[in-house]
């Protein structure tokens, strides 16, 4: 399998800091489906091309191995090692994982902008031409397909696959999170099981563009192929999307009888402990998309907030997600949104009652975790810092995700509760907080809860 991205414009080499892979040296990757290597086939200061080789061994897939769903003959003689399928999507987000997040230190400014971008993607299943124009299309791509005779000497007609280039404007980060999403809408097989968590990560993937496509009904539908519920849901989530935009901060909505996502219980319990440490002003350290800031804004508590992430383009999608412009004067004044790396001093930071940090830390390298540290708890040394993130434990539960494989492509590591706990022991010996340890969400007796949460508090 092979998909190649090529960057045309000015001082193209820099693709390399953005997919964070040197454009000078090839490299080998082991995923459990098979080895994966980027190279780069093309680079000059007006054009480079990188390329992503995805090698499965045939004889693992023959054996069962890799999702083999039908037995028999087909295990053995099957097009599943050579065409486009779910296996190039996974990875793209284990190979460009972080480039998905549209986060690049060196070049951010970049990483933010909208570039001439063409992708291939070689053997991709699709009989219907139709077909792959109706999906990439609607994104502002220019779509062009290569389609090859099956044989000059017998009658069997054109090749079900074909070469798929799409080439438009746009950022790096937007272009991998359409091709995870779309490449495995062609694919009628997955490789691994499917469960109602795939649900989460195609709406994340899909953020700010899958609720808005004309064919999105079309798009959950072939994505969860043999789980229509899944699908539904999908639709449903997305629809609730673009109503929730349409609600301003002063509007009600009815209570769902559903139960409450891990997101907002984790939400709820970070606003809960901002408003009980008493804190008057509050930065939000790493914000994403200021679903905390949204909740924290309205509390007439809270006369201070800031919400601060490393990327410009996070920060501009949370800007329309609050409906900033036309915001009332008295919530527009208490707020501030800027941009800032977690990890670099900044007098920006200082000041505050609460800094919160949400599910951020285990997206920092651990080398850099004492620079992180040093920053919050040394320099800014607000008087409560509220931390979460996931607890490692409890992946147990999740059937989508292998043993040792950590829950999203971007995270660097994940925590047990014993390796959380030593790790905030240490932070208040050195800084002089105390903290109380907390759990969030469904909770077992063995493992705990999915997501762990820190409240440090200042002593004296």
């Amino acid at each position: 399998m092979l998909l190649t991205i090529t960057y045309e414009g000015e001082n193209t080499q820099d693709i390399g800091y953005l997919l964070h892979k040197n454009p000078y040296r090839a490299q080998k990757f082991t995923l459990s489906s098979g080895d994966a290597y980027v190279f780069y086939p093309e680079v000059t200061d007006t054009r480079t091309t990188a390329a992503l080789l995805l090698d499965i061994n045939p004889i693992d897939l023959a054996r069962g191995k890799l999702g083999s769903a039908e037995g028999g003959l087909f295990d053995y003689v099957n097009d599943r090692p050579y065409v486009a399928s779910s296996f190039l999507s996974t990875a793209i987000a284990r190979i460009y994982g972080t480039a998905m997040t549209g986060r690049c230190d060196k070049r951010q400014a970049l990483a933010d902008s909208p570039l001439h971008l063409t992708a291939c993607i070689h053997m991709l299943p699709c009989k219907n031409d139709a077909l792959a124009e109706e999906l990439f299309a609607p994104l502002g791509y220019t779509v062009k397909m290569e389609r090859t005779v099956l044989s000059e000497r017998f009658p069997w007609g054109d090749s079900p696959y074909v070469d798929l280039t799409v080439s438009g404007t746009v950022k790096l980060s937007e272009l991998l999170n359409h091709l995870y999403v779309l490449i495995p809408v062609f694919d009628r097989q997955k490789h691994y099981f499917i469960s109602e968590a795939e649900i989460d990560k195609l709406l994340s993937h899909g953020e700010g563009w899958l609720a808005g496509h004309p064919a999105k009904n079309k798009i959950a539908y072939r994505y969860f192929l043999f789980k229509k519920s899944y699908a539904r849901k999908v639709i449903d989530r997305l629809m609730e999307d673009d109503a929730a935009e349409e609600v301003t901060e002063t509007e009600q909505t009815e209570p769902s009888e559903h139960h409450t996502p891990l997101n907002t219980q984790r939400l709820e319990a970070v606003k809960d402990a901002v408003l009980a440490s008493g804190a008057t002003s509050v930065i939000d350290m790493g914000c994403g998309e200021c679903k905390l800031t949204r909740m924290l804004l309205t509390e007439q508590q809270i006369r201070k907030i800031t919400a601060c992430d490393v990327s410009v383009h996070e920060l501009e999608k949370a800007k329309s997600r609050l409906h900033y412009d036309t915001m009332q004067p008295t919530l527009r004044n208490k707020l501030t949104l800027m941009q800032a790396s977690l990890t670099y001093r900044d007098k920006r930071f200082e000041g505050y009652d609460c800094a919160c940090i949400v599910e951020v830390i285990e997206h920092i390298e651990p080398m850099r975790l004492h620079a992180f540290a040093q920053i919050v708890f040394g320099c800014a040394a607000p008087h409560t810092v509220i931390l979460t993130t996931p607890n490692a434990e409890y992946n147990v539960h999740y059937e989508f995700l292998p043993e040792g494989k950590l829950r999203h492509s971007d995270h660097r590591f994940e925590w047990s509760r014993a390796q959380f706990h030593a790790w905030a022991k240490t932070i208040c010996d050195t800084y002089g907080y105390s903290v109380v340890h907390s759990e969030i969400g469904d909770t077992d007796t063995e493992h705990g809860a999915p997501t762990q949460m820190g409240v440090f508090t200042k002593c004296g």
